[in-house]
């Protein structure tokens, strides 16, 4: 099936970003489709322009990460801000439809680490594994799931779907912990994302 993506626009002032103060020196300007034409008008020496968060891909993030102190987010919510917890950077959010600015709690990035150690430490004392691979346009890593199922050491299984019941996870008790391809914003206390798993596997 054919699909016409048609970026919706938002027409916005941001110049008076250029007057809050931050304590770091670089700021890494992060933002979504619809502000991404504002965003870019305001980037100068203090602020590096990083580009737009597509879904939870954070790729055209990458190449900033080494050369600013902090993030801010242009956009509403933190579901796109929390994709850079694992940068290791501190993280603002600006909402330019409210005027409101906050900064992400450093005990949430705590405590965002601490339940990603222990879902490691699932995945390490786990004997059996099953893999969630996603059929959505943009997060089928189907090739990636079967490389990685090369390189486990351990039984695994593919579970393919559409749209992810996490009720339906209950039907296979036997599978200890479940790796994520699809989108890494999916929950669960077994569940853990392809990206976050150690290098040794």
């Amino acid at each position: 099936m054919k699909r016409l993506f048609i970026p919706a626009k938002v027409n916005i002032d941001l110049s008076s970003l250029k007057n809050i103060k931050f304590k770091e020196k670089k700021i890494g300007l992060i933002t979504t489709v619809q502000f991404d034409d504002e965003v870019k008008k305001i980037k100068d020496k203090k602020f590096v322009y990083g580009g737009p968060i597509l879904g939870c891909n954070i790729d055209k993030i990458l190449p900033i990460k080494d050369k600013v102190d902090a993030f801010l987010y242009i956009g509403s919510g933190d579901f796109h801000p929390l994709t850079l917890k694992k940068l290791n950077k501190p993280i603002y959010i600006f909402n330019p439809l409210t005027n409101k600015s906050s900064k992400i709690p450093e005990k949430e990035i705590i405590r965002l680490e601490k339940q990603l150690k222990g879902k490691i430490t699932k995945y390490y004392s786990a004997k059996k594994l099953g893999i969630i691979i996603s059929t959505k346009p943009g997060q089928n890593l189907f090739h990636q799931a079967l490389n990685l199922q090369k390189r486990l050491k351990k039984p695994s299984f593919l579970f393919i779907c559409n749209d992810l019941d996490l009720n339906e996870l209950e039907n296979f008790p036997d599978i200890d912990i479940w790796i994520n391809t699809a989108c890494p914003r999916i929950e669960g206390k077994n569940i853990i994302n392809m990206s976050d798993l150690p290098k040794q596997l």
